[in-house]
């Protein structure tokens, strides 16, 4: 069997033992002679592995009991709009700061809604940077703050959390869930799709404050309250059953490594492999200021567009698959997730130290 090293920013690489163990499990799950795609999610079975799921979720993420954990569908494209249509609920403000593709959908969506207040852009840069945030610059009669901790795209990371007083701290954490650790208190809520650090495309994870819950505005959809899959722990429509489980399997891999902190620490050291030799490099370039360098996602150029496009194609027949940027930005990206091995990382740079010397 011959395994690429995919550098997809979703959907992305899984746990090779993630996926050994769905397979063993894919015709019979433990002897029922079903598999899990089969299932009715009104089983005492699928019931366990969603229960079971939440449970380790908790468990890593040290998720309070006063915050309710769903599983939903939509992807976070479905959460620009429901954030608003439930929280809007005093005000119908929202502090809001743009630092990408995700934080702009995020704005124009919730505009439909409410007053939005872009609080900081880092648009004049192409979103290489995070701006500097400070708690003045929050309006605290808003109903609620949004960021996006990591942008996927650009390949920035908020360096810590701003302080937004006692407004809720909504945060579309997509691309970086489970990668460091993260204090849920300081939230309000937490949205996140799978693709990225989860499992494969279809569920989201809402992560909510019990008092947020039961605010939503009078012509909300019944699927977009979140009071509606609180009410009905996640079960109100057939929920995305399979990937809740690849996601549990996910969950208890990492209990099994040792959790949040242990990942955390391996992903440091990856990224910190690929940006030292970005940083030594005459020929490649990291496109990131320093302080705002994402661990999960990780842009680059080499300054020539035909020699980024040969050297996209040459990666790819030595198995480094998916390294193109993203249309918006062009060049190089390296999406290095929980998933993606040290050795995967390694190799990359062993591969680009080669094209560069012959590229010199």
């Amino acid at each position: 069997m011959s395994r690429a090293y995919n550098f997809s920013a979703g959907p992305a690489t899984l746990p090779l033992e993630v996926l050994e163990k769905a397979q063993s499990e894919l015709i019979d799950y433990k002897g029922t002679g079903m598999s899990v795609m089969e299932m009715s999610h009104r089983s005492k079975e699928f019931i366990e592995i969603t229960k079971n799921a939440e449970e380790n979720l908790r468990r890593l993420m040290n998720i309070p009991s006063n915050y309710h954990v769903l599983f939903l569908q939509g992807g976070a494209s479905t959460q620009f709009a429901m954030v608003p249509l439930n929280l809007f609920s005093n005000s119908k403000k929202a502090d809001i700061v743009n630092t990408g593709a995700w934080s702009k959908k995020a704005i124009a969506e919730a505009k439909r809604y409410g007053t939005i207040n872009v609080v900081a852009s880092s648009e004049d840069k192409t979103f290489t940077y995070i701006p500097e945030l400070t708690k003045d610059m929050f309006d605290p009669s808003a109903d609620y703050v949004h960021i996006t901790t990591n942008n996927t795209i650009y390949g920035t990371v908020y360096p810590e959390l701003p302080d937004v007083g006692d407004v809720p701290l909504v945060a579309d954490m997509s691309s970086n869930i489970l990668s460091q650790d993260y204090d849920v208190t300081k939230f309000g809520l937490i949205y996140a799709g799978a693709q990225k650090n989860i499992g494969p495309a279809g569920v989201t994870i809402v992560i909510i404050r019990d008092d947020l819950v039961g605010h939503a505005l009078e012509f909300t959809p019944t699927m977009l309250n979140y009071k509606t899959h609180v009410d009905n722990e996640s079960m109100f429509n057939t929920p995305p059953c399979y990937s809740i489980y690849i996601a549990g399997l996910v969950f208890e891999y990492l209990l099994h490594l040792g959790g949040i902190a242990a990942m955390e620490k391996l992903n440091r050291e990856k990224a910190n492999i690929l940006y030292d030799y970005l940083d030594s490099s005459n020929l490649f370039k990291g496109t990131v200021e320093k302080r705002s360098r994402s661990i999960m996602n990780i842009p680059f150029v080499t300054g020539n567009e035909e020699l980024d496009t040969k050297f996209i194609s040459e990666a790819s027949k030595h198995n480094f698959k998916t390294l193109k940027g993203h249309r918006t930005v062009g060049g190089m990206r390296a999406s290095i997730y929980n998933a993606m091995p040290r050795e995967g990382v390694t190799k990359l740079v062993e591969f680009m130290a080669e094209f560069e010397k012959e590229h010199s």
